[in-house]
């Protein structure tokens, strides 16, 4: 457990859960009811996923912005982004300790695994695509497309055949909280890198400020969010010439009034697990929907979440990054591979 004095020299604002809590959030607590009334079941399809025997867990608090989740499953602990705080922070799994692991991180927002087990890091205010080796040495996998610097890299996925899909909104340059000030060189593209190769390719063009991304289970459909329209929505598209390309782009989901889908993960049902809510605060939290696009459950937050992952020995744990906190609650089926 982190010492008051390792947080004061630190700086680590990361508290456990159970400690104390800022004001804010004093009245949050674990449920003692089973099952946890802040799983909802919107439709009769999502009551199998429910365990009924477990409940939302805050694991941490603290942070300014959370973001970017991802499981390690050697070292059985899960990263996550402090933007603002221009941080990755890290909990670990056997100890439920709460650490910094990296600091500056250049206003670090989505995070990854490849299929090496490395990190993989979209950087806001380097405006780049990072990967951590094994040694700890941090690589530059791309910062510039067509000799312009990219906008501010969002959120990433990485395929089955090792390439890197990536969403470059201009979040993280419309500002000085999240990133720089800077003028946007480039389209609001989803791009494909080629690590064997260092090349990339505009995967999709017609996206306005794409956000979360993810694969279906058999990597048949990309998922993207379309951050810069009203409501938000979420697009889908085929992938096609053996794995490389998008075709077919279409509304997946348009949000409800309230409702904002932000980063998401699949289960291996094909289920999307979405980070949801602003202002509207009885849609803070994540909600889920089936491959049809039916909203089939909701896991009420008191924050609004911004991003999910799978994780955990059996990969049948979500983790949620919440505004402040980091929430995880067991459920019953596994996170895709690769997600």
């Amino acid at each position: 457990m982190t010492t008051r004095r390792e947080f004061m020299a630190t700086g680590a604002a990361a508290l456990l859960a159970g400690a104390t809590a800022p004001p804010a959030f004093a009245q949050w607590r674990v449920s003692e009811r089973y099952p946890d009334p802040r799983v909802e079941i919107l439709d009769p399809s999502f009551a199998k996923y429910r365990l009924a025997l477990a409940s939302v867990e805050r694991l941490a608090t603290g942070m300014r912005w959370s973001e970017g989740p991802a499981w390690f499953g050697a070292g059985r602990y899960l990263l996550w982004s402090d933007i603002p705080n221009n941080r990755i922070m890290r909990w670990q799994e056997e100890t439920a300790s709460v650490s910094t692991f990296r600091q500056p991180s250049n206003n670090a927002n989505g995070n990854t695994r490849d299929r090496q087990g490395r990190l993989v890091t979209c950087e806001h205010d380097t405006r780049r695509l990072t990967r951590t080796e094994f040694d700890g040495s941090i690589t530059t996998l791309i910062d510039k497309f067509e000799g312009k610097p990219l906008n501010s890299p969002n959120d990433v996925v990485v395929k089955s055949d090792d390439s890197i899909w990536f969403t470059d909104p201009p979040f993280g340059i419309l500002g000085n909280y999240e990133g720089h000030v800077a003028t946007p060189e480039l389209p609001t593209n989803v791009y494909r890198f080629d690590p064997s190769s260092g090349r990339a390719t505009v995967a999709a063009a017609d996206v306005n400020r794409p956000n979360g991304l993810a694969f279906s289970p058999d990597e048949s459909k990309l998922y993207i969010v379309e951050a810069g329209v009203m409501p938000r929505a979420i697009k889908v598209y085929d992938v096609v010439d053996n794995g490389s390309k998008l075709a077919n782009g279409r509304s997946f989901i348009t949000a409800e009034p309230g409702g904002t889908p932000d980063g998401f993960r699949l289960d291996v049902d094909g289920n999307l697990w979405c980070g949801w809510g602003m202002g509207n605060e009885k849609q803070d939290g994540v909600k889920i929907f089936d491959a049809t696009g039916k909203p089939i459950g909701f896991i009420a937050l008191p924050e609004r979440c911004a991003n999910v992952c799978f994780g955990g020995v059996k990969r049948n744990r979500l983790f949620m990054a919440a505004s402040h906190s980091l929430y995880a609650l067991y459920v019953n089926t596994q996170g895709t591979p690769g997600g």
